[in-house]
Parts: C-alpha cells; structure tokens; sequence
C-alpha cells in the first residue's frame, strides 16, 4: 500500500476534477496503456492500465473518494482493484469507446432488431416557363423500395418466420474477450437484429422490401424557379425493421424558352420593329407570359431600346412585388425587296443626304469620333 501513487496523480487530474474530468483521463490512460499499442512491453503496459484502472474505479464513487479524500490508500483498503466493474462502478460507457476506437466495435447497441429510415429520393421535374410562373399539378412516376406484400417486410417466405440468433441467442450483442477487456459489440451474424432468416420470401429475396413504381401528384406552386425543390414527406423509400420512410425531393428544372429569358422575378424578350414602325412611332403587341399586351413605340425609337412594362414578370414563389417584363426592340432590315421598292428607298437615302447631320445625329457623332482617332495617330 506504501508504495502506491496517489490515485490523482495517477489519472493526471486536480483533486477538485469532475466526474467528467475523471472518465476523459481514464479514457486516454486506457487508450495509452492498451496491450495492442503496446506489443513490445505488454507486461508495464498492462500493469499501469490496472493501476488507472483501480484509481478509476476509487475516485468515480462518491463515498470511495470520499473515504480516500480524507484516509488516503488506507480508506478504501480492499474496496479497489477487484474484477471489472467492481464496487458498483459501471465502466461499460468508458470501455465502450476505448473497444471502439481500437477494435472498429462501438458502445454497447441495445438489443433486437436494428431499425433504419428509408433513403431519400430525388426527382428532376422539368416544366415549361409557363408552368413554372402560373404552377401546375404534375404526375410522376418514379422507382423506389417498398414493403414487400408477400412477407409483409418480414423477408420469410409464407408460413415461416424469423429465428433466433444461434450466435448471440436473440440478443444481438456477443461478448468478446481481448487480454484484460471483456466488452460486448453487435453480434456479426445477425447484423444485431438478433434473429435470421432461414427460409427467406422468394419474391423479395429475404430483403423484405422489393423495388416497384408508384404515382404521384405533385403540387408546383407558381413562381417556382430553376434549382427550387419540393419536398414529400415520407414518399421516399420504405425504411426497414419499421423505421420511418424517406422523404422525396422534387427538382425543379424549367426549360428554355424561344421568347422570354428568365431573370429572378423580371422577364426579357426582343421584340423586332418595322423601320416605318421605329422612325414614325406606333403600336406593336407583345406577347407576356399569360396573354399579349400592347407596347407604344414612341417617334426616332433606336434599335436596343428597352422597354418596362411594370407587374408582367414573375410573381415570386415566396411573396414579394412581381417582376416586370422587358422589352428590347430591334429594327429589322427589309429583305426581298421589289425593284420599286429598291428605287424609293434610293430617293429617300438621298433626300436625307440632303438634310445633313440632323437626320443621323449617332452616325456623325461616330463619324467624328473616328476622325478625331486617326488624327491622334503619330506615323
């Protein structure tokens, strides 16, 4: 007894540790001192894991602390040292993680059969722009795991059912010994469920799940956009041994459109313009997302001009103001033109030659912009 350290000393923590304090040491003496990290002195190895183990099981006691507190080794004379667990002490929690982190096992699973949720499940949804802007109600199908209906997920063939364990007798835990710990994991037969199959479902393979197809109405509200998702619940997969289903998410994709570019909430589109049209001003329809509108062009509109029309866009999925609609005008150059109608446009090009600068104002100024370059350049 003389020769023994002092318990505080031995688990490198202060005399005012907490419980906490206490387990976290023992845990990293127990990793330290474990005879597989230790192959080449397992005999000190397994002396000083003892002697962590005996200042452990002293100090985690209230009264054994208590006791040895106050009258040292002499206090608690007897009480220390013993088999696993001794004097009331559990040290499953603390093994748990050590056998864990050595062996790949974990803390002790409680028994029966292990119980799982369903995977998720993703579905891409392509729509229209506009379904995307005004929703709709789509039918999907999609491919997914459900509960067999032959065993009733059970996965025993008809008139059978399931068995114990032969391994770990129905308790899904088997106890291992490894040098001085003595732990238990999942048994590695039955995977922890505690029971096996010996004459599985023929239509699911003893599974008791089987992949099949099943409809369902999707609700897209309006507005929804590109990356946007809708989430099902419980309409993924079937999980297993009862477990909760998966949810499915829905991913909204919409395709191009030949008209409108989509941006957040606004919408944008060209519209081509007559040159009488643009020169002379006038009215042209346009089409919006859910019928057509008028847009006024007022007198000398320019080819990219861009036009707002307020509230015409999108409203957002989420709430907010709608976006507006955008639209860009491009005059668009006569084609197939008469050899009368060649000849007029002649005479026109040169009565506006002879009005001079007025009649192109950005063609001049362009013009003397170049001039002005080509002056600057040093030959």
């Amino acid at each position: 007894m003389a020769n023994k350290r002092d318990y505080y000393e031995v688990l490198g923590v202060a005399k005012n540790s907490s419980d906490d304090e206490l387990k976290k040491s023992f845990r990293k003496q127990a990793m330290k001192y474990h005879p597989d990290r230790n192959k080449d002195d397992t005999e000190e190895a397994e002396k000083k894991f003892k002697e962590s183990k005996e200042a452990y099981e002293v100090l985690s006691d209230p009264q054994k602390r208590a006791a040895y507190d106050q009258f040292g080794h002499a206090g608690v004379e007897g009480g220390a040292g013993g088999g696993f667990g001794g004097g009331g002490v559990d040290f499953s929690d603390v093994f748990g993680d050590v056998f864990g982190e050595i062996f790949g096992g974990g803390r002790r699973q409680r028994s029966g059969p292990r119980v799982y949720r369903g995977s998720d499940l993703r579905y891409n949804l392509e729509l229209k722009l506009e379904e995307a802007v005004a929703g709709t109600t789509v039918k999907i199908r999609i491919p997914t795991l459900e509960e067999c209906v032959t065993c009733h997920g059970s996965g025993a063939s008809k008139g059978s059912s399931k068995q114990n364990c032969g391994t770990c007798g129905g308790k899904g835990q088997v106890r291992m010994e490894q040098g001085f710990f003595s732990i238990q994991q999942t048994c590695p037969d039955c995977q922890g469920a505690g029971q096996v199959i010996k004459d599985p479902c023929l239509d699911c393979h003893g599974v008791g799940r089987k992949e099949t197809r099943k409809t369902l109405s999707v609700k897209v509200p309006a507005g929804v956009d590109n990356g946007d998702r809708i989430r099902l619940a419980n309409e993924g997969e079937t999980g297993v041994n009862g477990g909760p289903s998966g949810d499915l998410f829905v991913h909204i994709v919409v395709k191009e459109h030949r008209i409108f570019e989509r941006q957040e909430n606004d919408l944008f589109c060209e519209v081509p313009a007559s040159f009488a049209t643009a020169t002379l001003g006038g009215e042209i329809d346009v089409p919006i997302i859910d019928g057509k509108a008028v847009l006024k062009i007022p007198q000398e509109t320019q080819s990219g001009k861009m036009f707002r029309l307020r509230g015409k866009g999108v409203t957002p999925v989420r709430g907010g103001a709608t976006g507006d609609l955008y639209c860009k005008i491009m005059i668009e150059t006569p084609v197939k033109l008469s050899a009368e109608q060649k000849d007029l446009l002649k005479k026109f090009h040169h009565s506006l030659e002879k009005g001079g600068k007025r009649h192109s104002p950005k063609a001049t100024s362009w013009l003397d912009g170049v001039k002005s370059f080509f002056e600057g350049l040093k030959f």
